[in-house]
């Protein structure tokens, strides 16, 4: 690893530990010539599915894409970054756990609109609508009105389960 202040080669490892849970390991680096300090993330690089689209044109999967569409629909609603961060790293780890070469975008946009009703109502109807391409307001009135009767995470994160844990 090449130092970014004095660019030598010879740097050492003086801490590591796991980031991200678990998905990177950081590590805290000191550059064995001018002595600074600096951190370095290392994450697996492992092939993700080509996605294809709802045309049949197919396409590398685009963290970058993931990312912006579910930040847009999050624009301006008070949803902590940490769990925006983990909600796209569930959606990355289902992308490689499906052990598929090639998946229709429609399932990665089921698996973001899941995620998102979790995150923040608003934002799952404002992916929603654009994803599902609602054409007019009973469309949202009924999407709303199904969200309404499904409980939040919130609520569910409080009940005491009925069943024992095996």
């Amino acid at each position: 690893m090449y130092c970014p202040f004095c660019g030598k080669q010879d740097t050492k490892v003086i801490d590591s530990r796991l980031a991200s849970e678990g998905a990177q390991v950081r590590r805290r680096r000191e550059c064995l010539d001018c002595g600074e300090r600096f951190t370095t993330f290392e994450s697996p690089e492992l092939v993700m599915p080509r996605i294809i689209k709802g045309s049949g044109a197919r396409e590398p999967f685009d963290e970058k894409k993931l990312v912006s569409g579910m930040m847009r629909a999050l624009e301006k609603r008070p949803v902590e970054s940490e769990r925006v961060e983990a909600a796209i790293i569930r959606i990355q780890q289902r992308l490689r756990a499906s052990g598929e070469r090639e998946l229709p975008s429609r399932q990665l946009g089921e698996w973001v609109v899941n995620e998102l009703r979790q995150l923040d109502q608003v934002a799952f109807v404002r992916f929603a609508s654009v994803y599902r391409s609602f054409e007019d307001v009973n469309e949202f009135r009924e999407e709303i009105e199904r969200l309404e009767k499904e409980p939040t995470a919130e609520d569910t994160r409080d009940q005491i389960s009925l069943l024992p844990d095996d």
